[in-house]
């Protein structure tokens, strides 16, 4: 890992955003306008609408109409979240390239600082930086990260090895930045995957080229709705752990695939430590077995752990005294690692 300063480039690199789009119309204005008001790139946007029922296909092209920076794709029948992201990426003839979601935002000067970067950093494939969520309204004006801004750079198995000692994504996707060459090179996202492709698409860059990220700087906002497609694709915590590992196991056939048994660890570790936490939080008890079980079912060898252990213990005597301090300990320590991720950029 390597932290520097940031350096300027010069001109105005072109990106490319593709904006995928069902039935958010309502905010693809606003999606659309974050990125066409960018300093320091001429950016482009590719709406791609996947035969929304709404009226997001009129919208986006009344905003094609009024910019020509804007081009519109439209699906004749529905085909699905992976397909979308893909024939939209197949359009891009730029030097760098975003996928956004419509109901996402660019933050200020984000792609400016993002494509900087690569320019700078000719094996750095994908940038990404500090994601803000938020409920509502978007943010106003320019926000910064809570830390200097600088630059953070991994080799690619060298973040690989931090994802699979964690076991998780450190990305919410919208905040990504890409060379158009790593995209074209490693293809498109993976349409077995299409609940864990963001992770899958990551690792499958980071095989290739390095990565980067820009600290100090808010790269994004993340809109949180009841209708975020990962609430709705994704029936439980457990079915999150199970599709993270399906991620994971891209790596068997890399050189990095010693390290799919370390991220079976990690998840496993993880689940059990969720289901711990469900317990203290007076939670239900069917959730703390389910991810039990997934957990097991990931790396058979956590069934005789200390926490395993533990949490069979808790199942069976029901709520124990102390279980809100444990609750109130573990919360901390969740501050924490968030804290440390927002500084850097992995937890």
């Amino acid at each position: 890992m390597r932290v520097s300063l940031p350096v300027g480039v010069a001109g105005a690199p072109t990106v490319s955003a593709v904006i995928p789009c069902f039935n958010y119309g309502h905010y693809l204005p606003q999606a659309v306008a974050s990125v066409l008001d960018q300093p320091g790139v001429a950016a482009r946007v590719i709406v791609v609408d996947d035969c929304s029922t709404d009226d997001s296909l009129a919208v986006a092209r009344a905003l094609a109409a009024a910019d020509p920076r804007v081009t519109v794709l439209a699906h004749p029948q529905n085909r699905g979240h992976i397909q979308t992201y893909n024939d939209g990426l197949d359009l891009v003839d730029t030097e760098f390239v975003t996928l956004l979601s419509a109901d996402d935002l660019v933050a200020p000067g984000a792609l400016g600082r993002a494509v900087s970067l690569m320019a700078a950093h000719p094996r750095v494939g994908m940038v990404y930086g500090q994601p803000v969520e938020f409920v509502g309204e978007p943010p106003a004006g320019d926000r910064d990260g809570g830390a200097p801004y600088t630059w953070t750079r991994w080799r690619g198995t060298e973040w690989i090895r931090i994802a699979t000692r964690r076991g998780r994504c450190f990305i919410l996707s919208p905040e990504v930045v890409m060379r158009t060459e790593a995209m074209r090179q490693i293809g498109g996202y993976n349409p077995l995957l299409p609940k864990s492709g963001d992770l899958e698409y990551w690792l499958r860059t980071a095989t290739h080229w390095d990565v980067g990220r820009v600290n100090g700087r808010v790269q994004a906002f993340y809109r949180q709705h009841e209708a975020n497609m990962h609430a709705t694709i994704l029936p439980s915590m457990a079915a999150d752990y199970r599709h993270r590992l399906l991620a994971f196991r891209y790596l068997e056939g890399t050189p990095a695939a010693a390290l799919v048994g370390r991220a079976r660890r990690a998840l496993a570790r993880e689940a059990l430590g969720v289901a711990l936490r469900e317990l203290d939080a007076d939670g239900r008890a069917e959730v703390a077995r389910e991810l039990r079980a997934a957990a097991v079912e990931i790396s058979p060898a956590a069934a005789s752990t200390r926490r395993a252990r533990v949490l069979d213990s808790r199942l069976r005597r029901g709520s124990t005294p102390g279980h809100r301090l444990r609750a109130a300990a573990r919360d901390l320590a969740d501050r924490a690692r968030w804290r440390f991720w927002v500084l850097t950029g992995v937890s």
